[in-house]
């Protein structure tokens, strides 16, 4: 096409060149015509003084800081993978010297390991103390903790609680546990009577005015016994051999724990 038969396209032309809005092939036939023809040039040269012209009427402004910041940090980056691929690409003389330098070398490897083999022992050796010490406080703690093998819950005539008995084996103890209210007058004392099968009650201890107190017993002595009972008696309370003198207040079954 001829634009000089088309005036007022190329004036259009010309404005898009100028404003840079006029891009890709349609641009470089553009500038290919205006350096060929004369009109096409002119046109062209006339709008670029026209937005040149634009320029010098808006008030300059000043780029932000951040701007130069960020223009002087890419050029940096860019010198800095320049140099990095100049450092690859340039071989590394030999120096003089250097089955003795390989020999150091192979020297302070050596060494590294060997302190490494110590520092893995080392590490070793205080995570086995460490661990064997957290092994035996919780075997402390397991030995201390009371191994329960037989149960009885105590209680009145009217199904209420009233008394918790626990027999440990390790401690060769009897554990008893009030948990009602029931607190014996001063002048009284309240007696735990093992009940087996044959022959009559056994005293296993007289119990205190505490809510929480042990009477010592072997585990013949509660082994094969299927009840428990406790009355009340004279202050001090009474020989095994004649049994229990006053009421029977509380009375439970003892049952063995198989876990």
């Amino acid at each position: 096409m001829n634009l000089i038969q088309h005036p007022e396209l190329l004036d259009r032309l010309a404005a898009a060149h100028a404003l840079g809005t006029l891009r890709g092939g349609a641009r470089r036939r553009f500038e290919a015509m205006a350096r060929e023809q004369a009109p096409v040039r002119a046109a062209a040269l006339v709008w670029q003084s026209r937005v040149a012209s634009m320029n010098e009427l808006q008030a300059p402004a000043e780029p932000a800081p951040a701007v130069w910041t960020r223009i002087e940090n890419l050029v940096r980056a860019d010198q800095q993978q320049q140099a990095m691929a100049t450092a690859r690409a340039t071989p590394v003389p030999p120096k003089s010297g250097g089955w003795l330098r390989s020999l150091a070398l192979w020297r302070g490897a050596t060494a590294a390991g060997a302190l490494a083999t110590v520092l893995a022992v080392v590490t070793a050796v205080g995570l086995r103390d460490n661990l064997g010490a957290q092994i035996g406080e919780l075997q402390a703690k397991l030995d201390a903790t009371p191994q329960v093998n037989y149960v009885a819950v105590l209680h009145d005539n009217k199904a209420s609680a009233a008394m918790l008995v626990t027999f440990d084996p390790k401690s060769q103890q009897l554990t008893l546990q009030r948990v009602s209210g029931f607190q014996e007058a001063p002048d009284r004392s309240l007696q735990l009577w093992a009940l087996p099968h044959s022959g009559g009650p056994r005293s296993l201890g007289v119990l205190s005015h505490e809510r929480l107190l042990q009477l010592a017993a072997g585990e013949g002595d509660v082994r094969e016994v299927p009840a428990l009972a406790i009355s009340l008696e004279p202050k001090g309370g009474v020989p095994s051999e004649s049994g229990p003198t006053g009421p029977v207040l509380f009375h439970g079954a003892l049952i063995q724990k198989m876990l």
